[in-house]
C-alpha cells in the first residue's frame, strides 16, 4: 500500500483534470452529441472547442474578479497630465483590474474628489470605501490583495486609456488641473 494515497490521489485527479482542460462537443452521422477530449473525426458537424483552463470564458469574468467587483469596485481619480496618475492607471492595467476613472476638469468633479478624499490632490484610488491617496505601487496592490482581487498575473492585462481631457469653450479658459500629491508635498 502506497505511503501518501492522498497525495496520489490528488495528483491522478490533476493529471485527469489536465487531460480534460480542452474538450469538444460535436455531433457523430447519426446525429448523436458526442463529447471528447481528442478532436473529433472530420465527418463530425457542429464541432465546438472548450477550453476548461481557460480564465475567462464566453466574455464572463473569472468568479474572484466578479466577488470582489461587487464588494468594492474600483474608481480612479486623475487628472491631464500627472505622471503619478499615469502609473496608478498601468499598474490598473497591467493587473487586468476594471475600473472607472474621473479625470478631475471641472469644479462638480473637484468637490466629488474633495468629498472622497478630504483633498484635491490626485491620484486617489476608491476600493470600495478604501481611500488610497497619491501612488505607492505597494499599497495599491496591497489595497486591491485585501478587496480579494486575483493577483497579479492572473487576469489578462488590459489597455483601458486616460479620458480624454475636454475642450473648453473658445470663450473660457481651461481650468486649473488638480494638484498631484508630489506637488502639494512641495
Amino acid at each position: 500500500m502506497p505511503r501518501h494515497p492522498k497525495k496520489i490521489l490528488a495528483l491522478l485527479l490533476l493529471i485527469a483534470f489536465q487531460a480534460h482542460a480542452q474538450q469538444y462537443r460535436w455531433t457523430d452521422e447519426k446525429g448523436r452529441v458526442q463529447y471528447t477530449d481528442t478532436p473529433p473525426p472530420a465527418s463530425a458537424k457542429g464541432v465546438q472547442k472548450k477550453n476548461l483552463n481557460a480564465a475567462k470564458t464566453d466574455g464572463v469574468e473569472p468568479y474572484a474578479l466578479q466577488v470582489a467587483r461587487k464588494a468594492g469596485p474600483v474608481k480612479l481619480y486623475t487628472s491631464p497630465d500627472c505622471p503619478g496618475c499615469q502609473e496608478a492607471r498601468k499598474l490598473l492595467n497591467d493587473r487586468g483590474i476594471p475600473f472607472g476613472e474621473i479625470s478631475i476638469t471641472n469644479a462638480k468633479q473637484m468637490e466629488e474628489l474633495k468629498s472622497v478624499s478630504g483633498g484635491t490632490g490626485v491620484p486617489v484610488m476608491l476600493v470600495g470605501s478604501a481611500v488610497q491617496k497619491g501612488f505607492e505601487e505597494r499599497a495599491y496592490n496591497a489595497a486591491l490583495d485585501s478587496a480579494g482581487y486575483p493577483k497579479i498575473g492572473a487576469l489578462k492585462p488590459r489597455s483601458q486609456p486616460a479620458p480624454e481631457v475636454p475642450k473648453p469653450p473658445a470663450d473660457q479658459a481651461s481650468p486649473p488641473a488638480a494638484p498631484t500629491e508630489a506637488s502639494k508635498a512641495r
